[in-house]
């Protein structure tokens, strides 16, 4: 009996100390999310275009945000990597080289504030996924 009061008090503070809404998001696991893909078979002197897309997990208002890429990792001679703000990271040229090229991608997303200043809650602002783009 005196643990179920404990359980109590213990979630009480915590709602009263950081407030509902933010445990509330990381219960449904607001959060940003690179989309999983197998990136298409590009082939040596032909022109290539994919491109890998973000949004926010479990977030209907995931154009509110301003999304950051960068990417790691050796592309193939001739391929060229361009960041959308608008959630997408395009590869595009014409590959010079076959081989399979582990492509890490980094994504940060930084809420836009509303007239009142407020922004939306994350339970973290930040993803990563590895991708391997194959060459023939």
């Amino acid at each position: 009996m005196m643990r179920r009061y404990l359980l109590i008090i213990l979630l009480i503070s915590l709602f009263s100390f950081s407030g509902c809404d933010d445990v509330l998001d990381c219960i449904i696991n607001v959060r940003p999310e690179l989309h999983v893909k197998t990136l298409a078979i590009g082939y040596v002197d032909e022109y290539y275009s994919e491109n890998i897309t973000a949004e926010i997990k479990n977030e209907v208002h995931d154009n509110d945000y301003d999304y950051y890429f960068d990417v790691s990792g050796r592309l193939p001679e001739g391929i060229d990597v361009f960041y959308n703000r608008h959630r997408e990271v395009v590869f595009k040229g014409i590959p010079e080289e076959s081989g399979r090229f582990s492509i890490k991608v980094f994504l940060e997303v930084i809420p836009r504030y509303d007239e009142f200043g407020n922004n939306g809650p994350l339970c973290t602002d930040t993803a990563s996924r590895t991708y391997v783009l194959a060459i023939k």
